[in-house]
């Protein structure tokens, strides 16, 4: 099993690229399928779940040409099964976005119940409510949700919560079916948008992606297109709050700021000097950072995804912070872990309180999930000492070449495999 070791102690100053967002590329490879046409995707990022798609999508049929890390030709004419198996949907949450896809386009899809990170209750029923209104019958038999329409027409849909899953697996379906959708209390975050923008690229017509309605006039079919996937949000933030809690001067490159803004807010309000351009935003932490209280939200909220970025920074920044979960319940897992380093924290219920320490040591630590694992990477390198991380698959679900970027501004980091690498490395930074 492999983890990250690394020696804590040292600022991470440079430039940093970031990779096109995960969670819009899973929803894009899904509706790639809804055309028998060749639709060219790019700036993929490579990391597993993506490739975990990728064999989704090939496994039911449709030809799948990876032409390079980040560019992957799709062509969905050749498809002849609509189930998806569980060995797909246990790795990754996001392949019931098929079901949308394949509801659309065939007006029946079958998918497996989904797994992915454990991070809390995330139940599908409001895909399942948007389906049905739309008049599929949805069931659920031996562990797969089971799909069918006569015809799929359009309705007004009113989500009872905010869900980016169910506002884009339901706009996929919508967007094959006859005439006019309107979906109400709809998610906002840019991978919504950036799903809308590739099916009107294809030639669905979707209005509103990004405000809380959303109209879509239902087209017959769809037809080839290029596109290119939005920046990662979410991995941009995550390089700049490793700038903040190493009190380093990071410059994430290829960004769209305009999506930072909940995180720029937050690393401004603990002491960070924060410059934006174009198409980047410099992080600078030159003194200790101080406290804050932040609640996740639904963008243009606070991002649950950013939440153990920042719990890692606050637990070194000076006084008592506070942090209010209010998206997934399990997400505090990692705080058990950072208590391991020296953090002093109190969790009751849904939020945590944190009493900022000087300094955290190195410990042997695991990875809980995705977001949490990357922050405890960050954890290890502001810490004292060396910081052994396990678990680390989870990392490498939603980061490209992660050790490999933190390198490249001075992180003292590498990935290992026996207890013999793990004392190589101690030699070697001894």
């Amino acid at each position: 099993m492999e983890q990250y070791i690394i020696k804590g102690g040292s600022p991470l100053k440079g430039e940093v690229e970031i990779g096109g967002a995960k969670n819009a590329a899973l929803a894009i490879l899904a509706a790639a399928i809804m055309t028998d046409e060749t639709v060219l995707i790019d700036n993929l990022p490579d990391v597993n779940d993506i490739n975990v798609m990728l064999d989704a999508i090939a496994g039911i049929g449709a030809a799948v040409q990876r032409l390079d890390r980040h560019t992957v030709k799709i062509n969905g004419a050749g498809i002849g099964d609509f189930s998806i198996d569980y060995d797909y949907i246990k790795k990754i949450r996001a392949s019931y976005y098929l079901l949308g896809a394949l509801l659309g386009k065939y007006n029946r899809a079958e998918v497996a119940l989904p797994g992915g990170c454990n991070i809390g209750s995330r139940p599908i029923d409001q895909h399942l409510k948007g389906f049905r209104a739309l008049g599929a019958e949805v069931d659920i038999e031996h562990g797969k949700i089971v799909a069918d329409a006569e015809v799929l027409a359009g309705t007004h849909i009113y989500f009872d919560v905010v869900s980016v899953g169910a506002t884009i697996n339901v706009m996929m379906a919508a967007a094959m079916a006859e005439g006019r959708t309107i979906m109400e209390n709809v998610a906002k975050e840019p991978h919504v948008v950036d799903v809308a923008n590739f099916l009107n690229s294809m030639g669905a017509n979707i209005k509103g992606a990004g405000t809380d309605v959303i109209k879509i006039r239902g087209v017959k079919s769809l037809h080839k297109s290029e596109y290119s996937i939005i920046p990662d949000q979410i991995e941009a933030g995550t390089f700049m709050f490793a700038a903040a809690a190493t009190q380093g001067d990071v410059t994430v490159l290829n960004v769209i700021p305009k999506h930072l803004e909940a995180t720029v807010s937050k690393l401004t309000d603990i002491g960070c000097i924060v410059e934006e351009y174009d198409d980047s935003v410099r992080v600078i932490a030159n003194k200790r950072l101080r406290s804050t209280q932040v609640k996740t939200l639904p963008y243009p909220g606070y991002p649950t995804d950013m939440q153990p970025q920042i719990g890692v920074t606050l637990a070194l920044s000076k006084g008592t912070s506070t942090i209010t979960e209010s998206i997934f319940e399990n997400r505090f897992k990692y705080l058990d872990e950072l208590a391991r380093m020296g953090a002093t924290i109190k969790v009751e219920g849904n939020s945590a309180t944190i009493e900022g320490v000087e300094r955290l040591s190195g410990a042997r630590v695991s990875a809980p999930d995705l977001r949490a694992g990357a922050a405890l990477c960050i954890a290890g390198l502001a810490a004292d000492g060396i910081t052994i991380v396990d678990d680390i698959v989870y990392i490498q679900r939603g980061y490209e070449r992660f050790e490999e970027k933190l390198k490249g501004i001075g992180g003292v980091i590498e990935r290992v495999s026996s207890e013999k690498d793990i004392q190589k490395f101690k030699l070697k930074v001894s």
